[in-house]
């Protein structure tokens, strides 16, 4: 349960907390993040139990990890098990793919090396010439450019295995739920500091949907709650930057520019939501000796999901809380993940099992 001396600004946040009381409607009002770290933001400091009851944050898919289909990561182990040397970030080890793991590739031998960043990929690579080696690139906007950086200039031994998505259209597929209620999105900060403002602006003029950009202090979510309530409370529907200081309207021209020299955007599968248009990147054709599924002659075949029980595609989309799902927190806890979003630091299951997610009254 949250208490407001934990926060930088107390006073600040008890003004916005009462304000968020006085603006919310006499209707239930749900409040769509798609971002991991606002959802362990909200669940960490308790914000969910500062709220009126008739205002609901609910947390979409905004965790790179959890939406990594199997069939990606059948592709990784196969790879792994091939003998090439898979480096990749060290949530992706543990996320299960139709039939194993790479943490379970790499018990069987395979040569699976967790890094930091694309950058030590490369210099593993450049040590060793003579070992192939793969990167397994996932991530959305925030981390496609610095991929793209490494395409454009990697050492011939290594190639890229990608994996990366554009949260966009996962909005838009929110909104096609037809029993889903969201009445207004806080887009992710980290990816718009990337993409600017402009690929949001669909949701409020063509969707009717209040949509605010937002850091990830718990000062910065109350306040783009307060901002949705109050353009909800006069019916308007506009696109605002809570996040300015760090956000620009035009995103960062240079990191664009790089995932326009090296990527396409393609339709991506996501796990759990299945095939979303226009939500991938892919590796352009003149890259094709830098694409290890084209280098190493492997296709991707479609991959299971999520094992009996797990709920996690219902989990990603706020349809159902974590604790709702029957695994949860039995045969499925942070030591023993059984679906995607218990893996990472970003996983709502995660998140929820380490912070406590459920409103406390």
């Amino acid at each position: 349960m949250s208490t407001l001396t934990s926060f930088r600004d107390p006073e600040l946040a008890k003004r916005l907390v009462n304000d968020i009381k006085k603006l919310h409607p006499p209707h239930k009002t749900v409040v769509c993040h798609v971002c991991g770290t606002h959802e362990w933001t909200v669940t960490h400091f308790g914000l969910r139990t500062l709220l009126p009851d008739l205002v609901e944050v609910i947390a979409g898919p905004g965790c790179p990890v959890c939406v990594l289909p199997a069939a990606d990561i059948d592709v990784a182990v196969e790879l792994a098990l091939k003998g090439v040397t898979i480096t990749t970030f060290g949530d992706v080890l543990r996320v299960p793919g139709s039939q194993s793991s790479l943490v379970e590739a790499k018990a069987q031998g395979g040569d699976v090396r967790v890094v930091y960043s694309i950058q030590n990929a490369v210099k593993m690579a450049k040590k060793e010439p003579d070992r192939e080696f793969a990167f397994f690139a996932i991530g959305f906007e925030t981390t496609a450019p610095l991929t793209a950086n490494e395409v454009l200039k990697a050492p011939p031994n290594l190639s890229f295995l990608t994996s990366h998505r554009l949260i966009p259209p996962a909005m838009e597929f929110l909104l096609g739920v037809g029993d889903l209620q969201i009445d207004g999105f806080i887009a992710p900060g980290h990816v718009s500091t990337i993409i600017g403002l402009e690929p949001y602006r669909v949701f409020s003029e063509a969707y009717n949907m209040p949509v605010v950009v937002a850091g990830f202090e718990p000062i910065d979510v109350l306040i783009a709650v307060d901002m949705i309530l109050r353009q909800t409370k006069k019916s308007e529907a506009k696109l605002e930057n809570e996040y300015s200081r760090a956000v620009k309207p035009e995103g960062n021209l240079k990191a664009l520019s790089l995932m326009a020299q090296a990527f396409n955007v393609v339709e991506g599968r996501w796990r759990g939501l299945g095939r979303l248009p226009q939500s991938a990147l892919a590796l352009k054709e003149e890259f094709v000796e830098q694409d290890a599924l084209q280098k190493h002659h492997l296709r991707k075949k479609k991959g299971k999901d999520l094992l009996p029980g797990c709920q996690c595609h219902l989990v990603m989309i706020g349809k159902i809380k974590p604790s709702e799902c029957p695994l949860f927190m039995e045969t499925c806890n942070p030591n023993e993940p059984k679906g995607a979003c218990m893996v990472s630091n970003e996983g709502t299951c995660r998140i929820w099992a380490q912070h406590g997610g459920t409103r406390i009254q």
